[in-house]
């Protein structure tokens, strides 16, 4: 007699770090844009009219934050429900994951988006302080074909590197891996489904790590947490399609579809039923570039009356700059674009010190009138602004760690000034650096140089305060700083300054109440109009040999633009 038996084939969709890109058009930069949801809409409704019910559709986190769009709706039209959770409704979303750009935008924000989505939200180690239970739901079970699927939600458990307290009241975020065991062996108890997903806002491996987490951790979780199927990931904003084997020799698929929805993650699940039992599971894993795919012009229509709304936001005039500035130049020493944020800062505060790293890699923004658009080119995240006080050896330190992820200890007039690396050219946080551009902090107050021919730790030479005056390296000066860094994000002021992390939050004496573009928006006003030019406070030494590096480095990196 033969063996009766059925095949479900289920279509897995997963986006992360979608960072606002609903729409086909880029509100910075006020012109058309490749990817987006709308474009992913329109590729998940040609699935469904092949699979039906049998796809399901993920998103990753990290889709609070990162165009106009969400900004206005997170914090000037409050009002209103949020678009981002409007056209994750409209798409017909499966699942939600929380992500640390989600977290970032604080209770008020993302309290309300969860409860305005039609599906779950999930964070399994996302533990509320009061109950030491999850405070988004640990996982979901879907049901397709017959087919039981358990999805678990974690996020990377950084965010107090990074974001200050008051925008996570209440809340503490576990180890991926310990949470991983607990809700993998409560989901296979209880549940007892026939596929297990992970869906991980964390990267592949590393980033910053500590004796408590560490920052990406989703590799680790599918090779040391048996029983996970998939494992869909994100955060690092690198595309990756691999396969690795758990502690019990399963292979599990792993896949990351990077940012700004133009690659989707597509897993094509096959799960073989004999006599109701299942019998046989295989996954496969691909990515799909959705960049140029057709835009669903049904969700563009039914949105249009969100982006007009929108585009009169940032189409409002602020200001007027009597020159271009160029993100570019921050890389090569003491630059117009850098300097106008760190110069804002000081006038913000006035601290004695400013410290601020390039947050874009190639922005523009031209002479003439300056919009609000021109803002999230000037300044890319939301933010807040501290005052810190840190001695003049700390200030040292803090900087000698930060060129030394920056610049190359040169030893001939051949080598590159930069530290540039062939492997992270598709890596959409690094860019063709060896390490993070947003942790290349110059400052602002002091004169200083830079000799790129001595060893790392000796290469930072403070020669004064910008004003005149001696600087102290055992004085205490105010520092103005971001949030992220103030927090400890990049490490900067504890392995670089030798802060303790703890020691941190004593160390801040002013914290703005509002995001850092906002003060640098309403500064920009109240001045009409402004001459941006570089301070000249700091450059590379020697110059024979760095300015020569400098115009190479920067054909490798720009072309000969």
């Amino acid at each position: 007699m033969v063996a009766q038996t059925k095949t479900v084939s289920l279509r897995v969709i997963e986006t992360s770090d979608v960072h606002g890109c609903f729409f086909p058009y880029d509100f910075i930069n006020r012109k058309p844009k490749k990817g987006s949801l709308a474009r992913v809409s329109s590729y998940v409704k040609s699935l469904r009219k092949e699979y039906g019910e049998n796809v399901i559709l993920l998103d990753n986190g990290d889709i609070l934050q990162g165009q106009p769009t969400c900004y206005y709706y997170n914090y000037i039209n409050t009002k209103s429900r949020n678009v981002a959770s409007d056209i994750v409704n409209y798409m017909r979303y499966d699942v939600e994951n929380f992500g640390n750009h989600d977290v970032e935008t604080g209770h008020s924000v993302y309290d309300k988006w969860v409860k305005e989505l039609n599906c779950p939200v999930l964070g399994a180690n996302i533990i509320d302080k009061k109950t030491n239970k999850p405070y988004a739901k640990p996982y979901t079970i879907l049901r397709r074909d017959g087919v039981k699927i358990a999805v678990i939600g974690l996020l990377t458990p950084a965010i107090p590197n990074w974001l200050p307290e008051n925008l996570w009241t209440g809340l503490y975020f576990e180890d991926m891996v310990k949470s991983a065991r607990k809700w993998v062996k409560h989901v296979r108890r209880v549940e007892k489904p026939d596929v297990i997903i992970g869906l991980f806002h964390s990267g592949k491996e590393g980033g910053i790590v500590t004796k408590d987490y560490e920052e990406d951790a989703s590799l680790r979780v599918a090779k040391e947490v048996p029983g996970f199927d998939l494992v869909l990931f994100g955060h690092d904003h690198t595309r990756f399609n691999g396969t690795v084997k758990d502690v019990n020799g399963k292979d599990v698929v792993c896949l990351d579809p990077a940012n700004n929805a133009l690659t989707v993650v597509e897993a094509k699940i096959d799960v073989v039923f004999e006599k109701g039992k299942r019998k046989k599971t295989t996954v496969t894993g691909s990515l799909v570039d959705i960049s140029n795919h057709p835009i669903d012009e049904d969700l563009v229509r039914a949105f249009k009356s969100r982006t007009d709304e929108v585009s009169r936001f940032v189409n409002q005039e602020i200001g007027e700059f009597k020159n271009a500035i160029y993100s570019r130049d921050c890389f090569f020493g003491s630059s117009a674009f850098t300097d106008l944020i760190q110069n804002l800062q000081l006038q913000i505060t006035g601290a004695d010190i400013s410290f601020n790293a390039p947050l874009l890699f190639n922005a523009t923004i031209n002479a003439g009138p300056v919009f609000v658009a021109d803002m999230f080119n000037l300044y890319k995240y939301e933010n807040q602004l501290y005052v810190m006080k840190l001695t003049g050896e700390e200030i040292r330190k803090y900087l000698e760690m930060s060129y030394s992820l920056w610049v190359n200890t040169m030893t001939s007039k051949d080598d590159h000034l930069l530290l540039l690396s062939e492997t992270t050219k598709g890596d959409q946080q690094r860019l063709g650096f060896k390490n993070f551009s947003f942790n290349f902090d110059s400052a602002t107050g002091i004169d200083y140089t830079v000799d790129v021919t001595k060893p790392n730790g000796q290469k930072v030479s403070i020669l004064r305060m910008s004003n005149g005056l001696p600087f102290d390296e055992h004085a205490v000066y105010k520092v103005a700083i971001n949030s992220y860094r103030g927090n400890g994000g990049g490490e900067l002021l504890t392995k670089g300054a030798g802060i303790p992390k703890e020691e941190l939050d004593k160390r801040i004496i002013w914290r703005s109440e509002r995001d850092q573009r906002y003060y640098l928006m309403k500064e920009i006003e109240k001045q009409k109009v402004l001459d941006p030019k570089p301070n000249h406070n700091w450059k590379f030494i020697p110059e024979s040999w760095t300015l020569p590096a400098a115009k190479r480095d920067s054909i490798i990196l720009f072309g000969n633009k």
